[in-house]
């Protein structure tokens, strides 16, 4: 067989594949549980950030997450109830996964979906923000809902009232940066902070406003300045807070809670 032969050439790129997707193969094996570590440590630092714990611009090390993550409880509930899960580990949950699973997720009726997302997980990992005296002094809950082009993921924290917003915070999405993106800008989901969930009525006021809320706004603890540009997108973030804040959302959650006295 010639140096040159077809066969000794295919044999060689087989054998240089063979190779390379061992090595590739072993790589990602070993290096699953380092990737597993810093998907936990992702998420723990959003909820962190949707808790004021840490500031929405910070990039805190691992041993900062660490100690400051010590001060909240992750409980699984009953989505439609708010019932706590007793025995649950709130690590095993994942929203994306739940979703795709018939049996540990439910199909939303047309008429209630505002948000766009068909399907809601029955059960639902909510954290409890603990102050030094062990009081619940904020709830931060997971939202997610249609935007322009994607559903966005992401933290809604309420103060230890169950009334007012402490931080919304989105941590995955695919609007259309510069617009629908800036849903991820800090400075401007800082807004949210301290506005009036609820209205009079005792129903979801809080949302983005097409354009500046004025000071002398009378529902002005109800608006946030919205982006320009990106009306499909805010809309979707109102009706996904909405949604979650509603009684098809976390609406039970929050009652019992109230009751329970958060605070």
């Amino acid at each position: 067989m010639g140096k040159d032969s077809i066969f000794k050439v295919f044999g060689v790129a087989a054998g240089v594949c063979l190779v390379c997707s061992i090595l590739v193969s072993l790589t990602a094996t070993s290096l699953k549980e380092k990737q597993k570590e810093n998907m936990l440590l992702d998420k723990q630092v959003n909820v962190l950030k949707a808790a004021g714990l840490v500031e929405l611009a910070a990039k805190p090390s691992a041993a900062e997450v660490k100690e400051l993550y010590a001060k909240i409880e992750p409980i699984v509930v009953d989505t439609k109830t708010g019932e706590t899960v007793e025995g649950a580990d709130p690590e095993a949950l994942d929203i994306q996964r739940q979703l795709k699973d018939p049996a540990a997720s439910s199909e939303i009726p047309a008429k209630a979906d505002i948000a766009g997302i068909k399907r809601v997980p029955n059960e639902s990992v909510v954290y409890l923000v603990k102050d030094d005296a062990g009081k619940v002094s904020s709830v931060v809950l997971p939202v997610y809902g249609r935007g322009l082009w994607s559903t966005l993921y992401g933290f809604l924290a309420l103060n230890g009232d169950l009334a007012t917003v402490k931080n919304l915070t989105f941590y995955q999405h695919g609007e259309t940066p510069g617009l629908g993106g800036e849903v991820q800008n800090p400075d401007k989901m800082a807004k949210w902070s301290g506005k009036t969930a609820y209205g009079a009525d005792g129903k979801p006021a809080v949302h983005f406003k097409k354009g500046t809320v004025s000071a002398d706004d009378p529902n002005a603890q109800y608006e946030v300045d919205g982006f320009s540009g990106a009306t499909l997108t805010c809309n979707g973030v109102n009706n996904t807070v909405s949604y979650w804040l509603g009684e098809d959302g976390f609406g039970p959650l929050l009652a019992k809670l109230k009751v329970a006295g958060a605070q």
